[in-house]
């Protein structure tokens, strides 16, 4: 029994994926800083919910660090170094569904400079 509503929702899914609707937008969202990355999610999602689609998120995904060590002197003291870092916050969020009307107000959507989004349909 449980197999034959398996295959009635994964032939639903595909239906619905042929006739070209999108079932998801993952959007994954990068940013040096994490206060700025946590408002332009918010205003992401502010603006999903204002159209009333269904949002999953925001996800944390691990930080990425990238150190770079230097040394201090230019000629000796091969022991005295500096290390520097550059960290990546990143986050996701699903939005299940969207309407054409969300995908439109996300595109108008103005974020800080500083954040990278990728968005993939899926």
């Amino acid at each position: 029994m449980a197999t034959d509503t398996t295959k009635k929702e994964t032939k639903a899914k595909e239906a619905k994926t042929a006739s070209g609707e999108i079932n998801k937008l993952r959007i994954r969202v990068r940013a040096y800083e994490h206060k700025i990355l946590d408002a332009s999610i918010k205003q992401i999602i502010d603006t999903a919910l204002r159209f009333d689609a269904k949002v999953v998120g925001p996800i944390p995904l691990p930080t990425e660090i990238k150190k770079y060590t230097v040394n201090r002197s230019t000629f000796v003291y091969k022991d005295a170094r500096e290390q520097f870092e550059m960290r990546t916050h990143k986050r996701v969020v699903d939005i299940l569904n969207p309407s054409p009307k969300v995908v439109e107000a996300l595109t108008n959507l103005s974020l800080p400079s500083g954040v990278n989004i990728d968005v993939k349909m899926m």
